[in-house]
């Protein structure tokens, strides 16, 4: 019998451990030190568990970031062409008063991926010592390649001459160099545009 709530609640009670093993809330067992809640001895765990759960974790973190594709981005350069042949152009593509930008295509001159167009340029075709390039990424799975270059800082209703070529990003010439062509740039506030190329 029980003489009142708090002799009630005093019975009911567990009495105190001296040995610090709790009681489980579930089964009414003695808890394990080892385990910091009921929930964890009632599934299994304790602290070595844990460490080795959060080893497996950052383990597999690693694994996915040393297999994202990121990594398999940059593969190994192919094998430079023996051989690389303009098939289309050079010729203006568009031109302001202020720019231009001629375009070209060529056999793929394989190599390294990243590469450079390249444009020598001026307004006397026997002193083309102006030097304008623009970066490309070469497609493997193509077999020609469109270069564009960018000629900026040019003067407004003027004939400029050129002839470009193409390179790797190691600065290493495709081998291949266009004839001396021409073109000349809009009218102050015009524009020209060229596209397609002739053949």
């Amino acid at each position: 019998m029980c003489d009142g709530y708090l002799r009630c609640r005093a019975a009911a009670e567990p009495e105190p451990d001296p040995v610090g093993r709790g009681r489980d809330m579930y089964w009414g067992r003695a808890r394990d030190p080892q385990y910091s809640s009921p929930r964890e001895q009632q599934l299994g765990f304790c602290a070595m568990n844990r460490l080795l759960v959060t080893l497996a974790i950052t383990a597999a973190a690693g694994s996915l970031l040393c297999s994202s594709p990121i990594g398999a981005q940059n593969p190994p350069p192919q094998k430079r062409a023996e051989h690389v042949e303009i098939l289309k152009g050079p010729g203006l593509e568009v031109s302001h008063d202020d720019l231009a930008i001629i375009r070209w295509t060529s056999t793929n001159p394989a190599g390294d991926d990243d590469h450079w167009a390249v444009a020598h340029y001026g307004t006397d075709p026997e002193d083309l010592s102006q030097t304008a390039k623009n970066h490309i990424r070469l497609n493997r799975g193509h077999a020609e390649t469109i270069f564009r270059v960018r000629l900026q800082g040019l003067k407004p209703d003027t004939t400029y001459y050129y002839k470009v070529t193409s390179m790797g990003a190691d600065g290493q010439s495709d081998g291949v160099e266009s004839s001396v062509n021409h073109f000349t740039t809009a009218a102050p506030g015009q524009q020209t545009s060229a596209h397609p190329l002739p053949e």
